[in-house]
C-alpha cells in the first residue's frame, strides 16, 4: 500500500458553481449585446452606456437569483428537518425499517441492518442527520450559503461583463471596437471553459471549446439580428 497516497477531491463546490454562473454569463451576455449595438450604431459612448447599464442589472438579477436559490435550499433543508424529527418521534418502528433498507440496499444482512439501526437510534439528532443525508439526499447548508452566492455570482458577473466591454474605452468606433472585443473575449471564454473544465475533472481542451463556442455563437447571433433590423 502506498502511504504516501493522499485522496483528491474536489472542494468549495458552492464556490466554484457561483463563479462560474456568474462568469460565463457576465462574460456572455455583455458581449453579446456590444457586439448586437457595435452593427446598430456608430458610437463608441452608446455601447459603453448600454453595455455599463446592462453589467449592472445583470449584476443585480444574478445576485438576487443566487440569494433566493440559497434562501429557498435553506428553508426547503428546515422544512424537510422539521418533517423527519416529527416522523421520528411518532413513527418510531417505520423509520427503524428505513434505515434497515437503506443498509440492505449496500448489502448488510438482517443482522447487521439491526443492530445499525438500533445503535443509530438512540441518539435522535445523529439520526435525523443520517436520514436527512441517506433517505432524502440533502445536506445542511451553509448558513451563509444566500449570501456568498449572491455575492461571487455578481462580482464575477462584473469581471466577466467588463473584459469584453473594455475594448471599446480604447477604439474610436464600435467595429474597432467589436474586433478588439472578440479577441478579448475569445482568449478569455477559452482560458476560462479551460480552468474550469480542469477544476471540474472535465478534459479541459473541450470544455475550453465548448465555452468559446457557446460566447461567440450568442454575439455573432445579436450582431447578426442587429444588422438585419438596421
Amino acid at each position: 500500500m502506498d502511504i504516501a497516497y493522499q485522496e483528491q477531491h474536489l472542494k468549495s463546490s458552492d464556490f466554484i458553481t457561483d463563479m462560474v454562473i456568474g462568469m460565463s454569463d457576465g462574460l456572455t451576455v455583455p458581449f453579446a449585446l456590444a457586439a448586437g449595438l457595435s452593427g446598430a450604431v456608430n458610437s463608441n459612448a452608446i455601447v459603453i452606456t448600454a453595455g455599463i447599464a446592462e453589467i449592472v442589472a445583470g449584476c443585480i438579477a444574478m445576485g438576487l437569483g443566487g440569494y433566493l436559490a440559497g434562501k429557498t435550499e435553506q428553508e426547503h433543508y428546515e422544512s424537510e428537518l422539521k418533517r423527519e424529527n416529527y416522523e421520528v418521534d411518532h413513527y418510531h418502528q417505520k423509520e427503524i425499517d428505513e434505515v434497515k433498507e437503506i443498509f440492505a440496499d449496500y448489502g448488510i444482512d438482517e443482522a447487521g441492518q439491526t443492530l445499525i439501526a438500533n445503535q443509530l437510534a438512540k441518539d435522535k439528532v445523529k439520526w435525523v442527520d443520517f436520514m436527512m443525508k441517506f433517505e432524502l439526499g440533502l445536506e445542511k447548508p451553509n448558513p451563509n450559503r444566500p449570501r456568498n452566492s449572491a455575492l461571487t455570482i455578481g462580482t464575477s458577473y462584473v469581471v466577466g461583463g467588463f473584459l469584453p466591454l473594455s475594448a471599446y474605452f480604447f477604439t474610436s468606433n464600435p467595429k474597432d471596437g467589436l474586433l478588439i472585443s472578440a479577441i478579448i473575449t475569445t482568449i478569455c471564454l477559452f482560458v476560462f471553459g479551460y480552468f474550469k473544465s480542469k477544476i471540474t475533472g472535465q478534459p479541459p481542451l473541450i470544455g475550453a471549446l465548448k465555452v468559446t463556442a457557446i460566447g461567440l455563437i450568442a454575439a455573432a447571433a445579436a450582431f447578426g439580428i442587429a444588422k438585419f433590423i438596421v
